[in-house]
């Protein structure tokens, strides 16, 4: 639940994505012409639809983990079928965002942005009426398509149609929403469900899409690259796709059947064997999705592990977190989405002083510390205490994860930019953006294990309200121990720099 951290330079911009918990939401602006087709006086009409769009995707990011519960209650569905609720999004979105924002560059950034905005949009009337759980994944999987497409589109629009201070103006603009909306979007999500249904999380997107495409034709310019010759990397996102899919699949099954089960090691040697494909495919492609040679920076490598391991920490324990303070601790859809909210409202309110750390102290000092400190947070809600009251047990926690997360996002993403050369900047960000939604991908289905197999054991001696919070406890103490391992793994790959 990271506020986006945003880097900028000169014309043109590549493709970025942005929604929750993501370190490297960057906008760099390549020395490319792009060409406009808007008078001057509409931008902010178009800068009015950019962030209508995002919030879409920022919404469905942040208020379904609260929604869960009511729907597994309504479908009488397992927790895998609620693991993929979630994880059918983030898969889409994860593995087909590098190559939508290079879409938008070649084919012109209104189109796919209206194009994922009509795709995103039919998906979440879909959701709202999907009459059963399957249905829904099926629904969900289709809004993570289309979220890829306008999500890297929206900034690179913002990029196109301002220049120098103005946009800058424009980007931080569009990133104040965007942490507002983090903010605000699980509560209200929360009242959505309680005073309506969970559907109506769905179909609150209705009117915002309507707004946004009048918006978009209107105001926004179909500017693309001049020099559009690049090949879309399709190969390569749909070999990510597959292999992700089969890994997040074998994963959740192996809560229920084991590891030893045929299924599961027969899908999770898929998905590795397709993972290598995808490696070997981006190796040889003239027009890669993911640059290779970008890894060859240690630093660069080096802070996608962290982002890797503390974002799986906190993608699982925010999946987790609503489940159990409903389920165990009979908390409304409402109060478990504002106990959240000390964590965004922390890193928004401590961002502005912690992002000029760096250049006191140095990314690899921040990088170290933060993920220790967020690590301390998940620690404290795997103690025994958390069995208590909220202010004594949940709030500190959060507190202190949310100072953990405020410490590493900037330096996260200024080591980053400046691992790679400047041509390379965009491909970087969008990697890194990349890979904390795989994390969450991950952390969802093996976490799932955790908790089920937890929940399962403590069943025999105490009841289902205690045996889920015994298993949160579990899963918080698997997050602290990546936490950990990710401000080592810092320590150990970050150069130290004068």
């Amino acid at each position: 639940m990271a506020t986006p951290d945003f880097r900028v330079s000169n014309p043109d911009t590549t493709h970025t994505a942005a929604s929750q918990a993501c370190p490297c939401d960057a906008l760099v602006i390549r020395a490319q012409p792009t060409v406009v087709d808007r008078p001057c006086r509409r931008k902010p009409y178009a800068l009015a639809a950019t962030i209508l769009g995002s919030s879409m995707a920022f919404i469905d990011g942040s208020v379904v983990n609260v929604a869960l519960p009511a729907m597994q209650s309504e479908f009488g569905a397992s927790v895998a079928a609620m693991q993929w609720i979630v994880n059918a999004y983030l898969l889409f979105l994860g593995s087909l965002v590098l190559v939508g924002g290079a879409m938008g560059d070649k084919l012109g950034r209104r189109t796919v942005f209206i194009a994922g905005i009509v795709v995103f949009t039919l998906a979440s009337i879909a959701c709202g009426l999907a009459p059963n759980e399957g249905a829904l994944i099926a629904a969900r999987a289709a809004q993570g398509f289309g979220a890829a497409f306008f999500v890297p589109s929206s900034l690179a629009i913002i990029g196109a149609i301002y220049e120098g201070a103005a946009r800058g103006r424009a980007i931080g603009t569009w990133s104040a929403v965007g942490a507002i909306t983090l903010a605000v979007g699980p509560v209200a999500g929360g009242w959505l469900v309680d005073t309506f249904s969970w559907r109506a999380i769905f179909l609150l997107n209705v009117p915002l899409a309507v707004a946004t495409i009048a918006l978009a034709i209107w105001a926004v310019p179909n500017s693309h690259k001049l020099d559009a010759s690049q090949r879309l990397d399709w190969p390569g996102a749909i070999s990510a796709t597959a292999g992700l899919a089969a890994l997040a699949y074998g994963l959740t099954e192996a809560s229920s059947r084991g590891f030893a089960d045929p299924l599961v090691l027969g899908t999770l040697g898929a998905g590795v064997l397709v993972l290598a494909l995808f490696v070997r495919i981006e190796a040889n492609s003239p027009f890669p999705m993911m640059p290779l040679d970008v890894f060859h920076s240690r630093d660069f490598t080096g802070a996608n592990l962290v982002t890797l391991l503390l974002y799986f920490g906190l993608s699982g324990a925010l999946f987790f977190l609503p489940y159990t303070l409903i389920r165990a601790h009979a908390y409304t859809a409402t109060e478990a989405g504002a106990a959240l909210l000390p964590l965004p409202v922390i890193m928004g309110a401590l961002s502005r002083y912690t992002g000029g750390l760096s250049s006191r102290f140095g990314a690899r000092v921040l990088l170290s510390a933060g993920p220790c400190v967020a690590g301390l947070g998940f620690l404290m809600l795997a103690l025994p205490f958390v069995h208590g009251g909220y202010w004594t047990a949940f709030f500190p926690a959060l507190a202190v994860l949310g100072l953990g997360m405020t410490i590493t996002v900037a330096p996260l993403t200024t080591t980053v930019m400046e691992s790679v050369p400047v041509d390379h900047a965009g491909i970087a960000s969008g990697i890194n953006n990349a890979v904390a939604r795989v994390a969450g991908l991950l952390a969802i289905a093996v976490l799932g294990i955790v908790f089920v197999r937890t929940h399962q054991a403590a069943l025999s001696t105490q009841n289902d309200a205690l045996a889920i919070a015994d298993a949160l406890r579990a899963v918080a103490l698997v997050c602290a121990v990546c936490a950990f391992a990710g401000g080592g793994l810092a320590l150990a790959t970050i150069r130290r720099r004068q």
